[in-house]
């Protein structure tokens, strides 16, 4: 397949990706080249249209323009309006230097040939964690660097597992937890909270109990992932989490968290300043897995990637305001508006020094993975989708979760084929 067939191409597949991104948890340089690429104008694409000129975050991005001797022309989108427009610049050959992207999409946007990586750029990646860095990854090749990520934990109120008698420190694994909320629903309080609504937050949630059973998601009809989803119906089915999961989103999970009748919440690192807030008597723990350990929660956060230009000696100056914002300083600085967890250890031991409360969300993001890994590129919106009307079709009841998975993993089959 040519590169124009695989850019157009890719259009039909960043719509749906697109929206997820959005859902979960942003003059083009490229035109005809120039003629002193170490001067002059650079364009900066983000996800970021809530920052305006006098942000911290757009003079920082400002900074880092002026001190690679350029002006940088920064410009926020929303998430699905940036990865449609950065297809259809790649396309025109209108392309901005720089793209932060929700790292789902990377794997799109470097499929259809937009995106250089980091052996072209010379771009550092040493110290970023490997498994972070993989959200970025396709093909052997990296596209980008990521400039933090969050993750899912589970929140839990402290007064009503206290009154329930049970100890945080006991919740290891699935049987323990589900022996907790028993006990937290017979001492007439509420158990956990989720989102599973049928769109990529449902997807984003599931995937730490589909992962932390051992299943795959290229055979989502496994027995392992088959007793991920038979956990949470039998979670409803028992009243330990409520009928509303099936159409809360995350920001309706957590609402009903803050109501402090719940003993969990599954949600993100973006919820700490809220919940702090809150009043609530509240700890954090990881998501277990199936028979112990943390799961692997899924990422969410943005890659700063280097489009493909048509002078190439643009790169070099790319390069440097890429290593300015990804520096740890301002990694910490930018991370924390964010909420995010830094992707470098040591970036992460700072944010941890001056915010000892993020110390679990390292924990987690330690444990996550990416969507897109395991080279699934493309195929993880498609099959996303299958896994989100499987969890829909079982906790409804209008299936069970082996009959609902085996219908998911033949509609996945058929999309990526």
């Amino acid at each position: 397949m040519n590169t124009n067939t695989r850019r157009k191409a890719a259009i039909v597949t960043v719509v749906g990706l697109a929206t997820a991104a959005a859902l979960t948890g942003c003059a083009g340089g490229s035109g005809g080249g120039s003629s002193d690429a170490a001067s002059g104008t650079y364009t900066f694409w983000d996800p970021y249209p809530q920052f305006d000129d006098s942000s911290d975050w757009a003079k920082l991005v400002s900074s880092c323009g002026t001190d690679a001797g350029v002006t940088i022309e920064r410009t926020g989108y929303d998430t699905s309006d940036l990865t449609s427009k950065a297809l259809l610049a790649g396309q025109q050959g209108n392309s901005p230097d720089l793209l932060l992207v929700d790292n789902p999409v990377v794997s799109t946007l470097a499929e259809a040939g937009l995106l250089t990586d980091t052996d072209e750029t010379g771009a550092d990646t040493s110290a970023v964690e490997a498994n972070l860095l993989a959200a970025g990854q396709l093909d052997g090749k990296t596209y980008g660097v990521p400039i933090g990520a969050n993750t899912l934990a589970l929140y839990y109120n402290k007064s009503v597992l206290d009154a329930a008698g049970v100890d945080p420190a006991s919740i290891t694994d699935w049987d323990s937890l589900t022996t907790a909320l028993e006990a937290v629903t017979a001492a007439g309080k509420k158990g956990i909270t989720f989102s599973a609504i049928g769109t990529e937050e449902g997807s984003f949630q599931f995937l730490p109990w589909f992962w932390g059973s051992g299943a795959d998601l290229t055979t989502l009809d496994s027995d392992d992932g088959q007793s991920a989803l038979a956990l949470w119906t039998d979670w409803v089915d028992a009243g330990y989490a409520p009928n509303s999961v099936i159409g809360n989103t995350q920001t309706t999970s957590w609402q009903e968290f803050l109501t402090g009748d719940y003993a969990f919440g599954e949600n993100g690192t973006w919820q700490l300043a809220g919940v702090k807030e809150s009043g609530i008597d509240y700890g954090i723990i990881s998501i277990p897995s199936k028979d112990g350990g943390a799961a692997p929660a899924p990422t969410g956060g943005e890659f700063l990637t280097v489009p493909v230009q048509s002078d190439d000696a643009r790169y070099a100056v790319s390069e440097k305001i890429q290593a300015c914002l990804t520096s740890t300083d301002n990694l910490v600085a930018t991370d924390t508006t964010l909420s995010y967890v830094a992707p470098t250890t040591e970036a992460q031991e700072a944010q941890v020094a001056a915010d000892p409360d993020l110390q679990p969300w390292v924990d987690a993001v330690a444990d996550a993975k990416g969507r897109t890994s395991d080279d699934l590129g493309t195929d993880y919106p498609k099959i996303s989708e299958q896994l989100w009307k499987a969890v829909q079709n079982s906790l409804s009841g209008s299936s069970t979760p082996e009959a609902a998975l085996q219908e998911a993993q033949q509609a996945a089959e058929s999309a990526t084929k």
